[in-house]
């Protein structure tokens, strides 16, 4: 079973956006935003179920994704504080190298759309609904 650290060790000398392991099972990611746990809920559930990720970016939503895929443990590089707040009520093990208020969009000239949406959800639950409507409605995550 790999380790949180190899997962963070994997993240960062692939230069990938996410690495999850769940058993023996280890899969790497390249997307941005919340594409790839999006797709990970909605189409393969039981891998997320009981995972360890290693992510460079964990806001709001990510952080629900994660909660309703009932992973057993994250690292994230960057974590919001809101995303934080929402994993306090889990059991799900979170660690992070630095936290920021909020997590900002790629343009750098605002909030990140999807941590903007989550703001007044107060739980994960709340914020899926949140999720799809913007999913299904953009053309990139």
């Amino acid at each position: 079973m790999t380790t949180i650290e190899q997962l963070i060790k994997l993240l960062h000398d692939g230069n990938y956006s996410c690495v999850i392991a769940n058993g023996n099972d280890l899969r790497f990611f390249h997307q941005k935003g919340i594409a790839d746990l999006y797709e990970l809920l909605h189409r393969m559930p039981h891998f997320l179920k009981g995972a360890q990720i290693a992510d460079k970016v964990v806001g709001k939503g990510a952080a629900a994704l994660m909660i309703v895929g009932e992973i057993k443990r994250v690292h994230a590089d960057i974590i919001s504080e809101p995303a934080i707040q929402l994993f306090q009520n889990t059991s799900i093990k979170v660690t992070y190298t630095q936290t920021v208020p909020a997590i900002i969009n790629r343009k750098g000239d605002g909030f990140c759309p999807v941590e903007s949406l989550c703001a007044q959800a107060n739980n994960a639950h709340a914020c899926i609904p949140l999720i799809d409507k913007f999913v299904q409605t953009s053309i990139t995550l």
